[in-house]
């Protein structure tokens, strides 16, 4: 099934982002085959990072926060807000993904 990771970051933490950033990656990198799609969330300016949007299969909620739990970010503390939503995609997509 798939789950949506709705992460907001804390207030003042860019600098944790970048830091943690290389290690962050090469975790996203281990499960590629089950990313469905992976990006951060921006400000308007489109260039400033405020958290993480993922949709990730997993075989169960259990196995999804057990993998959160483990994340470079979630463990370096820099979320202010998780949410974890079970996701059905509906919609063939077109845009949004990196060529």
């Amino acid at each position: 099934m798939l789950y949506v990771f709705h992460l907001i970051d804390r207030p003042g933490s860019a600098a944790l982002r970048l830091q943690t950033r290389p290690e962050y990656k090469a975790c996203l990198a281990q499960l590629q085959e089950r990313i469905a799609f992976a990006g951060p969330l921006l400000q308007d300016d489109g260039q400033t990072m405020i958290g993480s949007l993922l949709v990730i299969d997993f075989p169960g909620r259990a196995a999804a926060e057990a993998w959160l739990a483990q994340e470079p970010f979630h463990r370096s503390g820099l979320y202010a807000s998780v949410q974890i939503h079970a996701f059905s995609n509906l919609w063939p997509q077109r845009i949004g993904f990196a060529p």
